[in-house]
């Protein structure tokens, strides 16, 4: 079974940056189509941005298109999300994430609910 450790969360300053990473329990991580959800209080878990399955293809949603960068890096198992000019709406806790099959990317991050395995979460909060 996969297991998702995430990293890199934190309190940054609004404008600031964080990088998080996901690393991978086994050298699997490729096959599936991964990424990195959020959950902020009250609110559903939504999709941040995803991979394919062996990394062509990625989907940002709105909110974060030309601030967020996700890449992963298969010889190290681990997926990762650049976050840079940081808002107080993106607090929340961030999850990475992996599904089976060959659903489309964006179809990945649009519904988290089909995501297979989860991390345990990290904290990222914005706040001056």
């Amino acid at each position: 079974q996969l297991q998702l450790v995430e990293s890199g969360g934190g309190l940054v300053q609004p404008g600031g940056s964080l990088r998080l990473s996901c690393a991978a329990s086994d050298s699997t991580l490729e096959y599936y189509a991964i990424g990195w959800f959020r959950q902020a209080p009250g609110k559903e878990r939504e999709g941040v941005s995803c991979i394919s399955r062996g990394g062509g293809t990625t989907y940002y949603a709105d909110s974060v298109k030309g601030r967020f960068t996700i890449s992963s890096d298969n010889a190290k198992n681990t997926m990762y999300l650049q976050m840079n000019s940081l808002k107080p709406e993106d607090t929340a806790v961030y999850y990475c994430g992996a599904r089976l099959g060959s659903a489309a990317v964006q179809t990945v991050c649009e519904y988290p609910v089909n995501v297979r395995y989860w991390g345990q979460g990290t904290q990222v909060t914005v706040s001056s």
